[in-house]
């Protein structure tokens, strides 16, 4: 819950930013002389790459919290039981296991969008953020392409 509450106060400080952005940017355009309007037109471009950025960001997100509670409801989700430091960061050693074990089954079903889903959460418990977010775009992806009847639940320690 504190992470949704810190995105929607984030994003909120973002659309308040591109809406000062804007509003100073069509104030230069209004000046009239070449230099203001091509400063203006500039300075647009910047909540509108932002709104964009915003936009497909928490599109992104929806899709996998749909998927993470469809994988839920199916009984497939990863369980988070992985040791960890005295400072709460999930143990290295602990994560590379998982992540093992979570790159073979996707090896083993490429097209199915669990495994990936699994794989993405096991990227982001090794702390690798792209490829976490790739994996789990990929299982969106297929998720989208062809979802499939539920495929059982991943067997093991730190597996269900």
């Amino acid at each position: 819950m504190r992470a949704k509450i810190t995105y929607f106060i984030t994003a909120a400080v973002l659309v308040f930013y591109f809406v000062l952005v804007g509003s100073r940017g069509l104030m230069l355009i209004r000046h009239g002389t070449l230099l203001t309007i091509t400063f203006g037109v500039a300075v647009l471009i910047l909540p509108v790459i932002g709104v964009w950025f915003l936009w497909k960001n928490t599109q992104f997100v929806r899709r996998a919290n749909a998927l993470a509670a469809e994988l839920d409801a199916e009984g497939g989700f990863p369980v988070d039981d992985l040791a960890r430091t005295p400072s709460g960061r999930i143990d290295r050693d602990a994560a590379d296991a998982v992540f093992t074990k979570r790159r073979e089954e996707t090896e083993d079903a490429p097209d199915d969008w669990r495994t990936w889903f699994r794989l993405a959460v096991a990227y982001q418990d090794a702390r690798d953020t792209p490829r976490a977010r790739k994996a789990m775009q990929r299982a969106i992806a297929l998720h989208k392409s062809h979802p499939s009847a539920p495929s059982p639940a991943p067997a093991g320690p730190s597996g269900s």
